[in-house]
């Protein structure tokens, strides 16, 4: 057998144990500390942040205060903060984008 097959069979098996790890050890994943979990929440905001956050801030490469996204990006901000509501906060930001950009 050739050493590119060696390899290949070798990352299957590699991948196969790590899936198959986290099915034998599934009994011991069902309880989660409250301290895990607190942290566990806190993953979604943050990748969220990071992929919206550059584009708000440097859409163009540059910060641009003046850019239709950040200020949008600022008042669907506002939005949350006092209402958190996802919904308004969505409609709010879309709209804004979407009237600045037409100007």
């Amino acid at each position: 057998m050739s050493r590119i097959w060696t390899t290949i069979v070798l990352a299957g098996v590699g991948t196969f144990a790590m899936r198959a790890s986290f099915l034998a050890a599934a009994h011991r994943l069902a309880a989660v500390p409250p301290w895990v979990q607190r942290l566990l929440r806190q993953i979604p905001p943050a990748a969220l942040a990071a992929i919206v956050l550059p584009a708000l801030l440097r859409p163009e490469g540059a910060v641009d205060p003046l850019h239709p996204r950040f200020a949008a990006g600022v008042l669907a901000g506002l939005v949350a903060w006092r209402t958190r509501n996802t919904a308004l906060t969505l409609v709010v930001g879309m709209t804004t984008l979407v009237l600045l950009e037409a100007l």
